[in-house]
């Protein structure tokens, strides 16, 4: 299935959708020139990220502006399709909805049945004519890497390492896209780096959706709920960009087709001024 052009690499950015617009406009604008295939941002907690790609694709000319993801509890499936096909064809080239089902604490008692769930967000969505291959499913389990391959163009599997990548590929075969985030700590100090890495883990550490996959894929909830390195240094580059570089390779080679690299500058996020270069520093090299 044919779809946006997203290239090998890409950065995933809570700060391009949530900090200055006008910085984060421009920053865009600096990323598409620097060479990324593609921009993801957050849309989780509300119904806004729409209006935010939309700035997006104005503010560049060629990188693909993909979502990871938006939260199908937020969008009505007619709305989001009809928003989507009244973009201009340029834009809907360059656009890539990730779609997810949340969890279960952020949403209460109505989220039940993730799965049944998402299948019908999808059939809506094709019934209101939303092509396929502009699509993509946040997914972990089994199950929903393989409802992503039936249903969409494939999978973006979130705080995900190679070990992951490589179950993931096998389920979604050969021909369905696989696009997992990969956190960046470009901090020398290990200790330091880790302490970040652990503020970035902290929120999700206790979702479930995060915790059983990391115990499908060996981990204890010992070190889990202790965010023991072992957990940190497999989920988070821990280093610089050579250790990037090397933890990109180990995703392709583990059958990823990109990788959407996370920086972390701070536990709540950082700011244009401390990301713009790291940005760079990433492209310098993987690029």
């Amino acid at each position: 299935m044919t779809g946006p052009a997203i290239g090998k690499l890409g950065l995933w950015s809570m700060e391009m959708r949530f900090g200055d617009k006008a910085q984060s406009s421009a920053a865009a604008a600096e990323l598409d020139r620097l060479g990324y295939g593609a921009l993801w941002i957050p849309g989780g907690i509300d119904d806004g990220a729409p209006a935010d790609v939309e700035r997006l694709l104005a503010a560049t000319s060629r990188m693909t502006i993909a979502t990871g993801i938006l939260n199908i509890w937020k969008h009505d499936p007619q709305e989001l399709a009809a928003w989507f096909l009244a973009l201009p064809h340029e834009w809907r080239t360059r656009t890539l909805l990730g779609l997810g089902i949340s969890h279960g604490p952020l949403i209460g008692e109505a989220w039940n049945k993730p799965l049944e769930m998402t299948r019908n967000f999808l059939d809506r969505l094709d019934a209101a004519g939303m092509p396929r291959e502009n699509l993509c499913l946040a997914a972990l389990g089994p199950k929903m890497v393989a409802l992503a391959a039936e249903r969409t163009r494939g999978a973006h599997p979130y705080l995900v390492m190679p070990a992951h990548t490589r179950q993931a590929r096998h389920i979604l075969g050969a021909a369905a896209l696989l696009a997992p985030e990969q956190g960046v700590v470009l901090e020398a100090d290990p200790d330091a780096a880790r302490a970040l890495a652990a503020g970035a883990l902290e929120h999700y550490r206790l979702l479930p959706n995060y915790r059983n996959n990391w115990l499908r894929l060996g981990f204890t909830e010992a070190e889990i709920e202790g965010l023991d390195d072992r957990l940190l240094d497999a989920l988070f580059v821990i280093g610089g960009v050579g250790a990037a570089a090397q933890r990109v390779a180990e995703h392709l080679a583990a059958g990823a087709d990109h990788v959407c690299l996370q920086v972390i500058a701070g536990p709540r996020g950082g700011n244009f001024d401390d990301l713009l270069p790291q940005w760079r520093a990433l492209a310098a090299v993987m690029v």
